[in-house]
């Protein structure tokens, strides 16, 4: 059957999916944006990234801009399908940017499948979660409500959709919840594996093994909704107290998630104002983004690695920690709840509890936790047993898509 994949950042989650797809027979396009010059495994096409969009009110503008790229990505499908003859029996999209919010008018008789990554909440989630960001809990509510608009019609309007998580799929009001079906986009095991012969190499030149005393942390950009204010406060504590530790911190010093600081160009430069005199910097290594094989090696190469997040979204960088066999500091919030178990694969503490944190990292880096080793088999069985790309989740992720076209949509 013919499948088109919608995502302005394509391939992201169906980087995968799509292939494997195209692999079984069916013909496959996937839908962006003009300046999405990612490499995709198959054949794109493009839409005008929008401009800007004019808009009196402040809390309609996310709407106004997602209808406008939807309009955009529509009228790409109508050409898709005047112009080049291409008509979809699947359309799978990502709704969170409004690209299909229109296509059912250009293909009716398509099934729309969406990607629901989560639905925001007023309360109960990322939304007053961290006292110290909140300046208005007010104004913070009207914008989430706000911004759920293109989410709800995405998720009403579709045949069906899927969630990565159970956390992500339960975001959604329980009389939508019976159109989601929770599939993760699994973690390729032969890829995310330890590797005691891992070699990180410092831009100063230093080399770090496999078993040095090494502390890693990962965000796609360094702030708040990860944690990040919270994990520079404890490193003064870490690096004292481990006089032999390196840090190596992933991320962009932008924001993926929430806003900027408002005294500071970045949360990486506000954290060390603050800390200014408290910190070590000879032995925190800021990597920014990197590459996927120096991403991999950092976290092979840590000897504990330190993730917190907001009730939020689950980062694949979680699952792919614990896919090296890391041996896992989380925070105690309900996403990381879905796959850490205190004591069991690896260790939680407090979001907020700066101490409990540093002391958590501390009994890892010396070593002083004697169910370590345990604790890294059972974080790598854990992602083995129920996340893993190619013996649970792509097949399962393949017989979804499947399972929605004509009479199964099975190729020959």
């Amino acid at each position: 059957m013919n499948i088109l994949f919608v995502h302005q950042n394509y391939p992201a989650q169906f980087t995968h999916l799509a292939p494997a797809l195209q692999r079984r027979g069916h013909q496959v396009l996937a839908l962006t944006t003009q300046s999405n010059n990612r490499p995709g495994p198959v054949k794109v096409v493009r839409y005008p990234d929008p401009a800007e969009v004019n808009c009196s009110q402040p809390l309609a503008r996310p709407y106004a801009e997602h209808v406008e790229r939807g309009y955009l990505a529509a009228r790409a499908a109508r050409a898709l399908r005047d112009r080049h003859g291409f008509t979809p029996e699947v359309i799978f999209g990502h709704s969170g940017w409004g690209e299909t919010l229109f296509l059912r008018e250009i293909w009716p008789q398509a099934r729309l499948l969406i990607y629901a990554e989560l639905l925001y909440r007023p309360r109960g989630q990322d939304v007053g979660f961290d006292p110290e960001m909140t300046r208005d809990a007010d104004l913070s509510r009207f914008a989430t409500v706000a911004r759920n608009a293109h989410l709800a019609l995405g998720i009403l309007d579709c045949d069906a959709a899927l969630a990565p998580t159970r956390y992500q799929a339960t975001s959604f009001p329980a009389e939508l919840q019976s159109r989601i079906t929770i599939i993760h986009d699994g973690i390729d095991t032969r890829i995310m594996r330890p590797d005691p012969e891992a070699r990180v190499t410092l831009p100063d030149g230093r080399v770090l093994s496999a078993g040095d005393e090494v502390l890693t942390y990962v965000a796609r950009s360094l702030e708040p909704y990860r944690g990040f204010h919270v994990f520079m406060r404890a490193l003064p504590a870490v690096l004292a107290a481990r006089p032999e530790a390196q840090v190596l911190i992933i991320g962009g010093d932008g924001v993926s998630y929430g806003g900027k600081p408002p005294d500071a160009e970045s949360w990486k430069a506000k954290m060390l104002a603050e800390l200014d005199g408290q910190l070590d910097l000879s032995r925190i290594h800021f990597l920014g983004r990197t590459s996927y094989a120096d991403y991999r090696r950092v976290i092979q190469v840590g000897r504990v690695h330190c993730y917190l997040t907001y009730p939020f979204v689950l980062s694949w960088s979680l699952t792919e920690a614990m896919s090296v066999g890391a041996y896992i500091v989380a925070s105690d919030t309900e996403p990381v709840r879905e796959v850490i178990r205190d004591g069991e694969n690896g260790r939680l503490v407090p979001f907020f509890d700066t101490d409990a944190l540093s002391s958590a990292l501390i009994r890892g880096l010396a070593l002083q936790d004697d169910r370590a080793n345990e604790l890294r088999r059972a974080a790598r069985q854990t992602i083995l047993n129920g996340y893993d790309l190619h013996g649970h989740c792509l097949p399962r992720l393949i017989d979804w898509v499947e399972s929605h076209g004509p009479a199964g949509g099975q190729a020959d």
